[in-house]
């Protein structure tokens, strides 16, 4: 039996460094990778599989108390979504949750698990919790990748915004920091580029790849020539579907992802041109690479000769007249490379534009949002080589780390002395002068580089000298005695030596304003919006529409530096932060060789130390985390006291705290102050309270509803005993008059016997009246039963009906209200209006997409109701299943004959025309592909599968009435003939642009003609549900300047064989003609 460890360091009664690294072994030793500093949470990367983030560990940590639940991510999620809706101790106010680490300590996964969480605790009748879910896998594969020090390094910060109105969520915005674009064409040892190139490379079906110019992974010199195994090639694949799905979900369209993906295959096909000088000094591309330049071109959407007079030189204008500049070698490399990383890092850019806009709140302005960010940014880096990019974001790391001790040691500590509070200080280590050696003006790191930036002949070793002379005496700088561009920063982390080479260029960030004007132009409208678009003073990209410009402006949208972008959206970070409360995770990498069950005693000592994990202790044990004023207190906890108009000043803050029984609280000049658990002890408190407000509540409104029911009952009975009365009395009044005409007809029979009676010869007499009907005769003892109210038939027939559906009893309560309902004709109009507007919906977006062959499928029942849709689910078996149109909604329905009841699922149709049911976690191009995909895997979350379509039952129409007859063949004919004519030549242009292996008989699709399919006439066997639709695929979209790709492609495929007897390649090595030389 395992033994039982503290879960608390703050309870630890021996506190020093190795008994705290004895307990962070033991736990780790045992799967217990999460333990608490108070309120704040300490993570072990385990680097293994785990069960403790399973779905019931989850529905655990729903608003649960700290003490009754081991330590986890989720009780930080919790934490956080309870205090923003004010359940906590402490009112409604916005959130953020900092995590903080070095890299490969588990930053960017407990990331995902918190944002998972959160998702579940606000879960509403939306598909936005799912849209936010998908952001992180997709800007995982554009943004991480692999490192020496970790596999799924994030080689960018982001902060996500999650807004709140009440307790459901309404919108997300994702703001990007510093991603790592020298990546895209350098990579050190044992690491790669970002994940999506590999990904494209290796799930791409071959008839994609043609069509987008990629070829053998290998070939690559931006990918360093290598690739993956067999296995992690596989993995790949099934991450490039994921990444395909994501975009979907999130929004994007089918061309906007062609276009990336185009120019994703251009970035690499770019990196491939080589350069050569002739005899005459001048530069050309090398024969190898003349198909790697027009495949560039196609992929960009450009013509060759300007993407190669871009390459090799540089338009200026000066006093009016144009000046070309040759490039050198070097040169041209130069403004290769660079436009590769100013292409990816827009396209990124782009994606997290995207996705602000896909997931915007769609409220009114006047409407108060309350906020939880969350900050992944990366983690603490040392490397062998530390360049522009590690100087960044160890600024960042320390910029947090003082964050972290501004609220930690600083603000506190600050607030003891003000309050009058006995307090022995506790030292720790302040980092605020290495933030000031960075970021103080003038003459700061940053500034500094900045002011060297702008001279165009500096240089690298000119920046490091200036350093040298300004900050030799600064005790976190050191200088370096070096040929090449050295110098060292002592961090809170450790010592870290930069190499300033190329710090300049990376800073300047910019490409000549020939390039930009040549994509501007290009055909391909995505490349197009990308180099048009702004950057804001923390380098956000603005896209805007793109036009066509021939002059230089782009100085006037690219002014500011990198550095300076990154400063200024630091401090804007800052700001967010600091007016939010903030819940803290500390994440600790166990080994450096990313192995599970083995923890580095001298590794995991260091991050203690340099994270203040050994103080923060102390100040959790000893301090008081939670000091809110006399006010704020007294309005919150009033309602414990259980007085009227209590004021709200020290004294009642006192009594009230003397009616809890707290202990441990002291009392300062203007606020109180609390250790970490007194919240929850409070809270506890107010929740037993309300539970005792709800039963009052109960009882109060059970006894009104009491009232009104006898009241309703006694005028139920009233007026029935009035309506038997009246019946009776009727009843009576029908009799005697009964009784009146049967003496009146005895009589009359008694006459004419009289008369019958022959008193002289036969005489014809007159006829005396028309002969009545005789009545029927009426048993007295038989009385007309009593009308009766009707009653509302059952929901469907596969809800029992009740024995009090046709009988009134005195003891079933009516609600007299529902009888007799006047009719609402505004409601009538508005449901007539919405059903209009979806049949037209239907019509005009739907039909083409559902019909094939004129038909629909059988499992489609057009617009009928949710009842209809049941009675006809009666009878069928488990998993039978139909599809029909939402009657007040543009989207579908899906109705399934469960094992007790039938379901609903709401299927949506998204901006981008993909068909996702409501909350599931993909998307479908169609809805025959969702009825496939799902009678493979369950709909969530009873995983339930489609097994039996639910054919039509009319046999001589179809049962849509709703959607009959709007269309017909001959309208559809005439439509096409017009149709026919105004795009002829469009068609005959687009058979230029033929995908590989695609009709090249292209013409115009005809319209549907709708038909009943009726399950009598054509049986349909559910294997039918395999055939995939073949119409997405012929009217897929595909690049512009698709025959030039094509062309190049088998231009570079025969240089390759004509070359092939020259290359020597050692198996399993990449080619020695591709290894990077310059790294």
């Amino acid at each position: 039996m395992e033994k039982k460890l503290p879960e608390d360091l703050a309870n630890l009664s021996e506190l020093n460094e190795q008994s705290l690294l004895e307990l962070l072994t033991a736990r780790f030793k045992q799967n217990h990778i999460y333990t608490y500093i108070g309120d704040i949470l300490v993570a072990v990367n385990p680097f293994k599989y785990l069960s403790i983030y399973e779905r019931e560990v989850s529905e655990q940590y729903k608003c649960h108390e700290k003490r009754s639940l081991p330590p986890h991510i989720f009780a930080v999620a919790d934490r956080a979504y309870q205090s923003l809706l004010g359940r906590l101790a402490t009112g409604p106010k916005n959130q953020c949750i900092v995590i903080s680490g070095e890299s490969g300590a588990g930053k960017t996964e407990s990331t995902k698990l918190l944002l998972r969480h959160i998702m579940e605790l606000c879960k509403a009748n939306s598909q936005l919790e799912q849209q936010i879910l998908q952001v992180n896998p997709l800007l995982e594969a554009f943004g991480n990748a692999q490192t020496v020090m970790n596999d799924n390094s994030s080689r960018f910060g982001k902060y996500v915004q999650l807004r709140f109105h009440n307790s459901s969520v309404k919108g997300a915005k994702i703001s990007e920091y510093l991603l790592e674009k020298s990546r895209v064409v350098n990579q050190d040892d044992g690491e790669q580029n970002f994940h999506i190139f590999y990904f494209m490379l290796a799930g791409i079906s071959t008839e994609d790849k043609e069509m987008y110019g990629l070829l053998d992974p290998k070939l690559y010199r931006y990918l360093n020539g290598r690739f993956g195994q067999e296995n992690v090639v596989q993995n790949w694949r099934l991450k490039y579907s994921e990444v395909c799905n994501a975009m979907d979900m999130v929004g994007f369209e089918e061309q906007e992802k062609v276009d990336m993906m185009t120019i994703l295959a251009g970035i690499l096909s770019l990196g491939n041109i080589m350069f050569e000088t002739t005899d005459n000094d001048l530069l050309k591309v090398s024969e190898t690479s003349r198909g790697w330049l027009k495949a560039t071109a196609g992929q960009f959407g450009v013509q060759e000769e300007d993407l190669l007079k871009s390459l090799t030189c540089t338009m200026s204008m000066t006093r009016g007249e144009a000046i070309q500049r040759l490039h050198n070698q070097q040169q041209a490399e130069d403004a290769r490379d660079s436009i590769a990383k100013v292409a990816y890092g827009r396209v990124f850019g782009w994606i997290v534009s995207k996705i602000n806009k896909q997931l915007a709140h769609k409220v009114d302005d006047d409407v108060e949002l309350s906020e939880i960010g969350i900050l992944d940014i990366f983690g603490f880096e040392n490397f062998a080589v530390n360049r522009f990019e590690q100087l960044c974001i160890n600024l960042a790391n320390e910029q947090l780390q003082y964050f972290f001790n501004h609220h930690i040691f600083l603000m506190e500590q600050d607030e003891y002395k003000q309050e009058g509070i006995t307090w022995e200080t506790i030292a720790f280590k302040d980092n605020k002068p290495i933030l000031d050696l960075f970021l103080t003006k003038p003459i700061g790191i940053m500034s500094l580089l900045d002011e060297q930036s702008a001279f165009p002949q500096a240089t690298d070793k000119d920046f490091v000298d200036k350093l040298n002379s300004k900050f030799k005496t600064a005790p976190n700088f050191e200088v370096v005695r070096s040929h090449t561009p050295l110098f060292t920063i002592v961090h809170y982390a450790g010592k870290v030596q930069y190499n300033a080479g190329g710090f300049l260029e990376k800073n300047r960030d910019t490409i000549p304003a020939n390039i930009r004007e040549l994509f501007i132009n290009s055909v391909t409208p995505l490349l197009s919006v990308l180099f048009a678009a702004t950057i804001s003073r923390t380098g956000t990209l603005m896209p805007r529409k793109a036009k066509l410009v021939s002059d230089d402006n782009f100085n006037s949208t690219r002014k500011q530096s990198v550095g300076a972008q990154f400063k200024h959206s630091l401090a804007v970070l800052m700001e967010k932060m600091f007016v939010a409360n903030p819940h803290f995770v500390r994440c600790i990498k166990p080994n450096r060789s990313k192995q599970p069950d083995d923890l580095d005693s001298n590794l995991v000592m260091d991050q203690l130390r340099y994270n203040g994990l050994l103080e923060t202790i102390r100040i959790r044990r000893d301090g008081f985390s939670w000091r809110p004023t006399f006010r704020e207190f007294a309005e919150r906890y009033k309602i414990l006291l259980v007085k009227p108009d209590l004021p709200l000043d020290k004294e009642s803050c006192i009594a009230i705290l003397n009616s809890t029984g707290l202990s441990g609280w002291k009392c300062g000049l203007s606020r109180l102050f609390f250790k970490f658990w007194h919240q929850e002890e409070l809270a506890r408190l107010l929740d037993r309270m309300g539970q005792a407000a709800v039963v009052i509540q109960k009882n109060y409104r059970a006894r009104i509803c009491r009232k009104r029911y006898l009241v309703l009952i006694a005028e139920i009975r009233r007026q029935r005993q009035a309506q038997r009365e009246k019946e009776e009395r009727e009843e009576q009044e029908r009799r005697r008059k009964l009784m009146e005409e049967q003496e009146e007809e005895r009589r009359r029979l008694e006459v004419e016997q009289e008369n019958m009676r022959p008193a002289s010869p036969p005489v014809p007499l007159p006829r005396k009246m028309k002969p009545q009907p005789r009545p029927r005769s009426v048993l007295n003892g038989i009385t007309k039963p009593p009308h009766l109210i009707p009653v509302p038939r059952p929901r469907s027939k596969l809800v029992e009906a009740t024995p009090f559906d046709n009988e009134l009893n005195e003891n079933v309560h009516l609600d007299a209200s529902l009888v007799l309902q006047p009719i609402d004709e505004k409601r009538i109009k508005e449901k007539h209006l919405k059903k209009t507007n979806t049949i037209r919906w239907f019509k005009e977006t739907q039909v083409r997409k559902l019909a094939r062959d004129g038909s629909f499928p059988c499992w489609f029942h057009g617009m009928i109701s949710r009842r209809q849709a049941e009675d006809l689910l009666t009878d069928k078996p488990l998993g039978c299943f139909l599809v029909r149109v939402g009657q007040s909604r543009e989207g579908f329905t899906l109705t399934y004959r469960g094992g007790d009841r039938c379901r609903h699922y709401m299927v949506e149709v998204q901006t981008n025309g993909k068909y996702v049911i409501l909350g599931e976690d993909r998307a479908h191009s169609s809805l025959t592909d969702l009825v496939h995909y799902h009678a493979q895997v369950g709909i969530k979350p009873f995983m339930e599968l489609l097994t039996v379509p639910c054919g039509q039952v009319s046999e001589h129409e179809p049962d849509y009435e709703e959607l009959r007859g709007f269309s017909s063949a001959h309208a559809e004919d005439s439509s096409d003939a017009e149709d026919l004519g105004s795009t002829k030549i469009h068609f005959q242009m687009q058979k230029l642009f033929i995908p590989p292996q695609q009709n090249s008989n292209l013409e115009p699709r005809k319209p549907p003609v709708m038909k009943r399919i009726s399950d009598r006439r054509r049986r349909i066997d559910i294997g039918e549900m395999d055939h995939k639709d073949t119409d997405d695929h012929e009217t897929r979209p595909f690049p512009r300047l698709y025959p030039s790709i094509r062309l190049a492609m088998r231009e570079i495929q025969q240089t390759q064989q004509q070359s092939q007897e020259h290359i020597h390649v050692v198996s399993g090595k990449p080619l020695a003609s591709w290894k990077r030389t310059d790294a």
